[in-house]
């Protein structure tokens, strides 16, 4: 019965952050988005039963069907109790009972996976705050704990816990139906599941806040979620490949861009063996699919631009003429300041630094660059290889008063430190 050298424990983390996430979408197919506490709830108690019971019985032959058959049949215990307590209600539906009711072996792993597609586009729905659609997707399909997404956040567990109360009311409130959006609002609904998906990554890849300089979990979360849409034929769109590509190809350098002490490294500082060559190759096969059946994203020149990075032998061999090309047709698409803060150093590693400080120098929207300490960073080390130094070290000195992670001031200050050597 047991599954010998697996603590329970192990098992039961596991089945919490992936399978549960599972049972709770499933859960919610059945009983209405209005009933996702319920739901939430049922699976956390089936959780707390199954370490009590996994303990002492060790783990059964297959823990996802005892974990689905505990949350339903609570679930079911708690819907009488609410139908006899309120019995002007409509109580529990005959389809309902009848699921609840039946024995969870034959759930499929293709039902699973849809139910977690259509709790993702409630999650992601453009009707709930930015800041609500984040904290319900690591509530709900990654299995994050209020403590969790607070620590990741850098707020607190109260706020967090008020953010999903607020949101599972929205949702209720909206009656938002349980489905994948119809072929005429996909496109739409799915771009903002990709932006959320792309925005939960980012976080990971580089945290806004805190102390550490790279959350890993929510980078693997996201491409986690993502892979589930891009094997779904609702969503199996290419920009969706794109973006996976893309979150792929960065998530395969994420161990290398800190040094043992936690030092910032640059890419060219990077041990490229040390890079995750099954990542990249995945990466690799998703940006092939997503070129395949027209239509250029933005994810699309993003995923090449990092496919050239990673795809160099070392940093010399850097195919920085094509990374240039790349960043005007993706400048020529957003016209966004941050990409054309970006396109200036492909500009100085092609044309010389001069070149990149001028491009740097005649961004329009600049002022909305003039908040961020990238930018002060970037023209540093322009003007610290054109030999001004005087500039250079005024440039890092300002970046040092915006920079807010401590991997990114102890980086700054080294720059500093350089330049005052050379005075």
């Amino acid at each position: 019965m047991s599954q010998q050298g697996t603590s329970a424990g192990e098992v039961a983390d596991h089945f919490f952050r992936h399978e549960g996430a599972k049972v709770i979408a499933t859960l919610t197919a059945h009983l209405g988005t209005h009933q996702l506490q319920l739901a939430e709830d049922v699976v956390q108690e089936a959780l707390l039963r199954a370490l009590q019971t996994w303990s002492y019985h060790g783990v059964p032959e297959n823990p996802a069907a005892w974990l689905t058959q505990v949350a339903k049949n609570l679930a079911l215990n708690a819907l009488r109790r609410e139908q006899r307590w309120n019995e002007k209600q409509d109580g529990i539906a005959a389809e309902q009972e009848r699921w609840l009711s039946s024995p969870a072996e034959d759930m499929k792993h293709e039902t699973f996976a849809d139910d977690t597609l259509r709790m993702m586009f409630v999650c992601f729905h453009p009707e709930l705050a930015a800041e609500a659609q984040t904290a319900l997707a690591l509530r709900t399909l990654c299995g994050f704990s209020p403590a969790e997404i607070a620590a990741a956040f850098l707020t607190s567990e109260a706020a967090v816990a008020k953010r999903l109360v607020r949101a599972r009311q929205r949702i209720r409130d909206l009656a938002l139906p349980f489905v994948v959006p119809e072929p005429g609002e996909l496109s739409a609904r799915l771009s903002g599941v990709l932006h959320t998906l792309y925005l939960l990554f980012n976080e990971g890849y580089k945290a806004s806040t805190g102390d550490r300089l790279v959350r890993n979990d929510l980078c693997h979360e996201a491409i986690r979620l993502l892979t589930l849409v891009t094997e779904h034929p609702a969503t199996q769109e290419p920009r969706a490949l794109a973006l996976l590509s893309l979150m792929l190809l960065n998530a395969a350098r994420l161990h290398t861009r800190t040094d043992d002490a936690g030092h910032l490294l640059r890419l060219h500082e990077q041990d490229r063996t040390a890079w995750d060559q099954a990542m990249i190759q995945r990466s690799i096969v998703c940006l092939r699919q997503a070129s395949q059946g027209g239509g250029l994203s933005v994810y699309h020149i993003e995923a090449s631009i990092a496919a050239t990075h990673c795809l160099a032998v070392d940093a010399a061999s850097t195919d920085w003429p094509r990374i240039l090309h790349l960043y005007d047709q993706l400048l020529a698409i957003t016209g966004s300041p941050v990409t054309a803060m970006n396109r200036s150093v492909a500009v100085a590693r092609v044309h010389g630094p001069q070149a990149g400080l001028d491009a740097l120098r005649s961004i329009q929207q600049r002022s909305v660059l003039e908040i961020s300490h990238l930018y002060y960073a970037i023209g540093g080390t322009f003007a610290a290889e054109l030999g001004q130094t005087e500039t250079a070290c005024a440039h890092f000195e300002q970046a040092l008063k915006l920079a807010t992670l401590p991997a990114e001031r102890e980086f700054i200050s080294r720059r500093i430190e350089e330049c005052h050597g050379k005075t």
